[in-house]
């Protein structure tokens, strides 16, 4: 059988292609470590525990692979290079193995694209009937040691250093659709990008306090804005419902319920006060029954975004960072009639 010439011809680019990145790969694999600066963008689901545990295995598999799917091509259309993929989050290298002089400026543009592709993603999980997703963004720069890590069954090209440490503990603390920059960062990046105020947060592994910065959108290689998320603009009613909460650090939930009074609740967040002190960006598993709409117990991630210390105990923000569609829907369906009925 004679194949088409357009056919070979289709044929030849693809194992031209193929072979292209295995010389690559190998390229990658015996690679001597080396110490360079990088650009290390994290991005992580927000209340992945909590879908996990509400949807089956087949369902978060099939809609992982779409969000990676979504978001590899973005990364490679910025000239990114995908680190390694980890459960729910992503991790990806500007300056690594190869070193550009726009580095930092194709990964502000790659977060902020990241971030609007998340609205087409959440479009389709609409249709499917599933929830949206929100990522939080954490992006750094400085100097890392860049090699192939591993043994002879099995070796990777990577990063380590305490730069990359860092980049993690930045994404740790970004909202759910925000992304966060770190000092060295911003100050590669201020000329062309748009920025919120600094804001000095205590990080764990850090003696000193850091510097981190909302990046509201860039100018190069074109305008683009980070979309906002209507949070804030959401109508708020005054109510006094008892929850309980449990902290979560890192992945896991921790065994201690504490029994908290919700005094002001909107769609995504609630404001409480606690018998006991959070810090900021603390992340807690709310248990909260909404016995106005039906008898039914939700469970709610959420994230202390404000805090303050009264009489009567901790008065303590938090945004929601992750609920289920049943949970969202009633409490937007309650808010709603609350305000209604007011």
């Amino acid at each position: 059988m004679v194949l088409p010439a357009s056919t070979e011809a289709g044929q030849y680019e693809h194992l031209r292609e193929r072979l292209a990145g295995l010389l690559q790969n190998r390229t990658l694999m015996v690679a001597v470590p080396e110490s360079k600066q990088v650009t290390i963008l994290l991005a992580d689901i927000r209340g992945f525990t909590s879908l996990a545990e509400t949807y089956s295995a087949v369902t978060i598999i099939g809609m992982l692979n779409r969000f990676y799917s979504v978001m590899s091509e973005v990364i490679v259309r910025y000239g990114g290079t995908i680190d390694k993929l980890m459960g729910d989050s992503i991790m990806v290298l500007f300056g690594a193995p190869v070193q550009k002089p726009d580095d930092v400026q194709r990964a502000m543009a790659c977060a902020v694209e990241m971030q609007q592709a998340m609205n087409e993603f959440n479009q389709q999980n609409e249709s499917l009937g599933l929830p949206p997703l929100f990522i939080g963004i954490g992006v750094n720069t400085g100097d890392v040691v860049a090699g192939s890590v591993g043994s002879d069954h099995h070796r990777e090209y990577t990063v380590i250093g305490d730069q990359v440490n860092l980049a993690s503990r930045i994404e740790a603390q970004s909202l759910r659709g925000q992304i966060l920059l770190g000092e060295s960062t911003y100050q590669l990046a201020k000329e062309y990008i748009l920025a919120g105020q600094p804001n000095q947060v205590q990080v764990k592994g850090r003696r000193h306090p850091v510097m981190l910065y909302e990046l509201l959108g860039t100018t190069r290689p074109r305008p683009m804005t980070v979309p906002r998320r209507e949070v804030r603009k959401s109508p708020r009613i005054h109510v006094q419902m008892p929850c309980y909460f449990q902290i979560v650090d890192g992945k896991t939930v921790m065994s201690q319920e504490i029994c908290a009074d919700v005094i002001d609740i909107g769609y995504n967040g609630l404001l409480m006060i606690s018998p006991v002190k959070l810090d900021l960006f603390t992340e807690i598993r709310i248990r909260m029954s909404l016995h106005l709409l039906g008898n039914q117990t939700t469970d709610i991630y959420a994230r202390v975004v404000n805090l303050d210390h009264t009489d009567s105990g901790h008065r303590i923000s938090l945004e929601f960072t992750a609920i289920d569609l049943g949970g969202q829907q009633a409490i937007k369906q309650f808010v709603d009639s609350m305000v209604y009925q007011g």
